[in-house]
């Protein structure tokens, strides 16, 4: 995990949920915030904050789901997989 706490942005919050084939509902029985809870996040502009609790437990589900948050470090902020072997081949993962 990074350093610096990650600042999930809505986009950030959807590509999670599509690169792990989750719905909404999985996300929110992963995290244990409500599911009008996330689906409002989603919804919003990417300036959009998430009160910090919710947004930690987020994150934390993302992550024992086996992805990894990686800072915008010049080259903006994005999600992956921690490891390669977690990727579905059909995607074209190495």
């Amino acid at each position: 995990m990074p350093d610096k706490p990650i600042r999930l942005t809505p986009r950030l919050c959807r590509a999670g949920r599509a690169m792990l084939g989750w719905r909404q509902a999985d996300l929110a029985e992963a995290s244990t915030i409500p599911n009008p809870n996330i689906e409002a996040f989603e919804a919003k502009p990417e300036t959009a904050k998430m009160m910090g609790a919710n947004m930690r437990a987020l994150v934390e589900a993302f992550e024992k789901a086996g992805l990894e948050f990686i800072p915008a470090n010049g080259g903006g902020a994005g999600i992956r997989f921690r490891d390669n072997t977690s990727a579905d081949p059909a995607l074209g993962a190495p």
